[in-house]
């Protein structure tokens, strides 16, 4: 029946970038870099941003883009050939998504926005399970505070850029 094959051809783009991220997990064990995010354009641009403890390098994406690149083909999810793939670092002004992207920034300065509409920033000190700790240094009194904010009040946290 018509509609009911199951091939790549049909399935739905949630279910093949699933499976492009299940071919790429086992090209990155033993490494040290991860899966942040995968996205899709509407032209079959596959977009898999990565990060890496000890930082991605151009010659760790472009290996990793190599070698996905030759698996999406062998598995025919894009039967005419028609996607491209982008492997790159999510860039300085993306948030971070998940605990091992903080604990890699732990002693970076962060601006964190929070769901109720404030944001604090200072230096990411520690990272636990449900939350994260800042070192905020107040500016008129020119002391040092220590604080704590639960991850279910972050709306998303960007480092900052230093030019030191």
């Amino acid at each position: 029946m018509k509609g009911t094959d199951k091939s790549p051809l049909f399935l739905p783009m949630t279910d093949v970038l699933e499976k492009i991220v299940s071919l790429a997990e086992p090209l990155l064990e033993g490494t040290d870099m991860f899966i942040v995010r995968i996205k899709n354009k509407p032209t079959n641009n596959i977009k898999l941003f990565l990060d890496a403890d000890g930082g991605l390098s151009i010659d760790k994406s472009a290996g990793i883009n190599r070698k996905l690149y030759k698996l999406i083909e062998e598995e025919g999810f894009f039967p005419d050939g028609d996607f491209s793939l982008e492997v790159s670092s999510p860039g300085v002004d993306e948030p971070l998504v998940n605990e091992r992207q903080y604990k890699k920034n732990i002693g970076r300065s962060v601006s964190v926005a929070l769901v109720d509409g404030g944001e604090k920033e200072g230096k990411l000190i520690a990272v636990n399970d449900d939350r994260l700790t800042l070192e905020i240094k107040q500016k008129k009194k020119k002391e040092v505070l220590v604080e704590d904010v639960l991850f279910a009040d972050v709306a998303k946290t960007i480092v900052q850029v230093s030019l030191k």
